[in-house]
């Protein structure tokens, strides 16, 4: 069925929401969801820092491993190439440094996949990460975007969306310079549109900073 926002024209993200704290076994734990119920949903979980496995031990730094669940199923070459992005990504903005030989594990569960999945994973993972006190240099949020046939532009695509796309970004920036940490391309486009496409994602991350920010207030005020 088509929805409102499959044929929305306007340049802005979906509403988002979070929820943390809410599973006991894990350091860490949250759910971004981006959109109204029954859209795009990741819940993260994180454990550490705690022991590691001696061959995957590295002896200056901390290691981080990420683990990403279907909804239903195994894990495909698609979700796999998905972890190491988001493996990446974290270990940028995490201080491994201060735990050597010791490992960091994040696990993202899909809950509902319904476009821009891989930047609702970062954001996820960034909220867990908060949630478990693991040092980190800085924040991080993903945005993705798309182009389609006529050149217009689409921030937070809807998988429909996504599908009929000339070409897709997702890029994820760090939350002191807005810096690029993570970028991802899917079709192609000409300098000026990746500009583009940059710039807009660049000034949307600051919408999931600042959601960040009253997530972490509200937190603090109800403890």
């Amino acid at each position: 069925m088509e929805t409102d926002r499959d044929t929305d024209t306007s340049p802005e993200l979906r509403p988002v929401a979070c929820e943390q704290s809410f599973l006991s076994r894990p350091d860490g734990s949250a759910t971004f969801t981006q959109g109204k119920v029954g859209d795009t949903s990741v819940m993260a979980a994180v454990y550490g820092p705690a022991d590691v496995n001696q061959r995957k031990e590295i002896l200056d730094k901390a290691t981080v491993e990420v683990v990403l669940k279907n909804k239903v199923g195994f894990a495909a070459v698609k979700e796999k190439a998905q972890e190491r992005l988001i493996r990446n990504s974290c270990a940028t903005v995490i201080l491994t440094g201060l735990h050597p030989r010791t490992s960091v594990t994040i696990v993202l569960q899909i809950i509902q996949d319904s476009g821009s999945l891989l930047s609702c994973c970062i954001n996820a993972a960034c909220l867990a990460l908060l949630d478990a006190g693991v040092p980190m240099k800085c924040l991080m949020a993903s945005v993705t975007c798309v182009l389609d046939k006529d050149g217009d532009l689409f921030l937070d695509p809807t998988e429909k969306q996504a599908k009929v796309a000339q070409c897709m970004y997702t890029f994820a920036f760090e939350s002191q310079e807005k810096k690029i940490i993570t970028s991802t391309m899917k079709g192609t486009c000409t300098t000026e549109q990746y500009q583009s496409c940059l710039a807009a994602c660049q000034t949307a991350s600051q919408e999931i900073f600042n959601f960040y920010r009253t997530s972490a207030e509200k937190k603090l005020s109800k403890s």
